[in-house]
């Protein structure tokens, strides 16, 4: 049995599960005014020295730390915002795959 659509904000009926169009670019938006502000990748230290450092860890490191899939991406376990030492330090590194990455620990660092 399906779940009945809901009533979007502006008024529109959408399918469950889905998205209004209105949503989607209200969140567009929000994420272009985002990245406008934000340094580029190179500017937060994520240059060729970082690249090699990560595919090295990768290799020794190939599992996802929260789901044991395969790692793609080496996370900081303590967001290091700017700090170099933080940024390099090696304990501070563990492997994720992306969903868990993207998902799982992006929800845990915008808790209080």
């Amino acid at each position: 049995m399906s779940k009945p659509p809901h009533l979007c904000a502006c008024g529109k009926i959408v399918a469950h599960g889905t998205r209004c169009t209105c949503q989607i670019a209200s969140t567009r938006a929000r994420n272009n005014r985002h990245d406008k502000n934000r340094p580029t990748a190179a500017q937060r230290g994520y240059s060729s020295v970082w690249r090699k450092a990560r595919k090295e860890w990768l290799a020794h490191h190939p599992a996802c730390t929260m789901c044991n899939a395969q790692a793609t991406t080496v996370d900081h376990i303590t967001p290091h915002r700017g700090n170099d030492v933080l940024f390099w330090d090696k304990t501070n590194w563990q492997s994720l795959c992306t969903p868990c990455h993207n998902r799982i620990k992006q929800r845990l660092e915008r808790r209080p």
